[in-house]
């Protein structure tokens, strides 16, 4: 078995309960069947485990380097991003018409677990440009749609976003980069961009930068930005390079993980260039001008969802890295052994491991379940779809960053003293998950979005769905599972009222002084439904797999739902410390 993601599990989670097949009884994946979407699958497997993993630790120990002016990354990279590319998957859910092969979203996520779980820094390349594409589609011109989507999905030019400033970090609010107009819809920007991932490297031909700057004399604040393509180099009439733009890699930041990816410091308009014979970096304007953030926002949900997804990969690889290794390591004896001459037991023998891995599947698999039902929500054509999705996005986010790199931290605590060496690679796969509750806004953030807006946008519209939607599972639970569903009916109730009382008094800083603790509560709930809805799939069907699926929801009502009933009575209490407190005593 592979130690890289489960096979059977995504066949469970995509035939069995989430019947993807059946999508292609609809005109836009009619040209699909199960076949095309198992072929995609397997030479996703296939790519992954030859041509992703086997650099992972060598892109780890050999970072991304910068000789002043260009940044290098080990040669392995590029030719993983061939093969990927060959394969058809950085178009592979866009229109026929944009070059695309209109497989489902939810296919094509699977497809992509395979390359996060095996080299989640290399896979972040074409996950970038794959969302950078997406946004031109939907927001640019038709003219610049030709001259940099088409070139993307190829393979040939690859994407980022850049938003964070050296002084602002999260606070987009507070981005000075600045745009002047030069005529013909072209603009001259100023200012340093931080935290760029893939911002400058050698593995394209070129680099399509999305960059938010504010224009002179527009507003302050985050409806004073506005979105601008910046190539790193310019284009001739024919598509084809020319000048350089005034874009400079100012430097690398390095971090304790993902360290195969490039994270840039970026400087626009430095002089250091004067593309066509003028300072500044040419941008041209995506859509109308102050309406920036709100165009972005279709790149940052889609890599929020990538960020989740990756959390998830992760978290799966060390667990099953763990679960090997406790199979195949000897030590110790059962605690009801007289015999101390006799052979040690494998570890998976004794509970506290178990107790490791068990916690680990739920995780995992649980944070699998949802990655994927958020990705075929996106191939659901229905108008609760979007708002459905729009009420998880933060959970998908911040969910498996934060429980599915703790199945990470039991990888290496199973593995014991090797865990945290470099002899095996659980180390470097929590180091690398690490990243994932501050990447595409923290976890403290996808909090406030969570209970600030989502929760509370349209008279609680978003919530209600989810509850009825998750509603309706309890409704069709059979009578084998109805503790279970009985359960989880009164923690959703418990969530509604919370979630009245914190908002009855009008007072945002008492309703958001403990967010983090309904992210927390939130996301238990719908990992909690996701369970109860692979147990009611697995239903009575025999086989140690469906053994695990049954086995790992009665765990995780018994031992991780629970979890919730504190943090509800903390929002309950409408308790203000994290508020109030005087931050001279800490």
């Amino acid at each position: 078995m592979s130690r890289i993601l489960s096979q059977r599990d995504l066949e469970f989670l995509l035939y069995e309960w989430l019947d993807v097949e059946a999508l292609t009884k609809r005109p836009r994946f009619g040209e699909h069947s199960r076949e095309t979407f198992d072929a995609f699958l397997e030479v996703s497997a296939r790519i992954a485990e030859r041509e992703f993993a086997t650099h992972n630790r060598a892109g780890d120990l050999r970072e991304p380097t910068f000789d002043g002016g260009r940044a290098t990354v080990i040669p392995e990279v590029k030719a993983a991003l061939k093969a990927f590319s060959d394969t058809g998957l950085l178009a592979g859910a866009f229109d026929e018409e944009a070059g695309g092969l209109q497989l489902p979203h939810v296919v094509l996520r699977a497809c992509f677990a395979w390359f996060q779980a095996a080299n989640i820094a290399t896979s972040a390349y074409p996950m970038l440009t794959m969302a950078n594409a997406g946004l031109l589609l939907t927001y640019a011109k038709e003219e610049h749609v030709r001259a940099f989507v088409r070139p993307m999905l190829e393979g040939r030019f690859m994407g980022t976003m850049c938003l964070s400033e050296p002084q602002a970090g999260s606070s987009l609010a507070d981005v000075t980069t600045r745009a002047v107009p030069a005529g013909d819809g072209v603009y001259r920007l100023h200012g340093s961009k931080m935290w760029i991932s893939a911002g400058d490297h050698e593995l394209s031909e070129t680099i399509v930068h999305l960059v938010l700057a504010r224009v002179a004399g527009a507003p302050a604040g985050v409806k004073g930005l506005s979105l601008f393509i910046v190539p790193k180099h310019l284009l001739d009439a024919g598509g084809v390079l020319a000048e350089r733009n005034d874009v400079v890699l100012a430097g690398l930041n390095h971090k304790m993980g993902f360290r195969g990816t490039t994270n840039a410091v970026l400087a626009f308009g430095d002089g250091t260039y004067t593309p066509l014979g003028a300072p500044g970096a040419v941008g041209y304007l995506v859509g109308e001008e102050g309406r920036g953030l709100a165009y972005m926002f279709q790149m940052m949900n889609e890599a929020r969802i990538g960020v989740g997804a990756g959390a998830v990969a992760l978290g799966y690889t060390g667990y099953l890295h763990a679960l090997a290794y406790a199979r195949e390591r000897r030590q110790g004896r059962p605690a009801e052994a007289k015999d101390p001459s006799a052979p040690p037991v494998p570890i998976i023998r004794h509970p506290d491991v178990r107790r490791m891995l068990l916690a680990s599947k739920t995780y995992v698999e649980g944070g699998l379940a949802l990655i994927l039902y958020a990705a075929k929500l996106l191939d659901d054509d229905s108008p609760d779809a979007p708002v459905l999705l729009d009420v998880l996005t933060p959970i998908v986010k911040a969910w498996p960053s934060q429980w599915c790199l703790r199945a990470n931290d039991h990888a290496i605590q199973v593995h014991g003293g090797y865990g945290y060496t470099r002899e095996y690679p659980v180390e470097q796969f929590y180091r690398d998950n690490r990243l994932n509750p501050i990447h595409e806004g923290t976890d403290g953030i996808q909090a406030l979005d969570l209970l600030g807006r989502k929760v509370t946008m349209n008279g609680g519209a978003g919530l209600a769905l989810l509850l009825r939607t998750i509603g309706a599972t309890i409704a069709r639970t059979p009578p084998p599972l109805a503790a279970m569903a009985r359960t989880l009916e009164a923690a959703c109730a418990r969530l509604a009222d919370v979630t009245r009382t914190l908002w009855a008094s009008g007072d945002p800083r008492t309703a958001l002084a403990n967010a983090t603790a309904y992210l927390h509560t939130a996301g238990h709930i719908v990992i909690a439904w996701l369970w109860l809805e692979q147990a009611i799939t697995a239903g009575t069907k025999e086989g140690a797999f469906y053994d695990g699926k049954r086995l790992a929801a009665r765990y995780f009502f018994e031992h991780e739902l629970p979890r919730t009933g504190r943090w509800l009575d903390l929002l309950a209490s409408g308790d203000t410390l994290l508020a109030d407190l005087n931050d001279e005593v800490l």
